[in-house]
């Protein structure tokens, strides 16, 4: 592992720890050259899964483009950067489970969607108006609707 201090490529794990349901390895490391300390993340990643589009057409899951569509949702609300990682985790710790080689999209849109309901309504609505394609101000009032009676 290349050091971020000083680019040596040598260097000794001190401590490792798994952490998000064992989804992500914590190692800490130091240089074996300026003696420095700094930490490196390894997450499981189901590179075997696919994702069916609306349109039909099929692409590799792609765990950045979904942090971007939640971060996207929650931009200017207050979410921290750690709630949309841990929302994403669950999506994917959830996928992963399941033992899938295929998902559409409308899958996991609706999970965005119940755990951005739980996270921010606000947030929910937004990805929620994006998703669903919402046409006009009724498609809207209709989930915000939805929303306030529980459903």
């Amino acid at each position: 592992m290349k050091c971020c201090f000083c680019g040596n490529e040598s260097s000794n794990v001190v401590e490792t720890r798994k952490t998000d349901e064992c989804q992500t390895i914590r190692r800490r490391r130091e240089c074996k050259s300026c003696e420095k300390r700094f930490t490196t993340y390894e997450q499981i990643k189901p590179y075997y899964l696919e994702v069916i589009k609306s349109d039909g057409s099929v692409e590799k899951f792609s765990r950045e483009k979904l942090v971007k569509g939640v971060s996207k949702a929650c931009e200017k609300r207050p979410v921290q950067e750690k709630q949309i990682d841990n929302v994403v985790d669950s999506i994917e710790a959830t996928i992963t489970e399941d033992k899938r080689d295929k998902i559409s999209t409308e899958i996991i849109g609706e999970m965005v969607m119940e755990r951005l309901k739980e996270l921010d309504e606000v947030a929910y609505m937004r990805f929620a108006s994006v998703y669903r394609s919402f046409d006009d101000v009724n498609s809207f009032k209709k989930e915000l609707e939805q929303l306030n009676s529980g459903n």
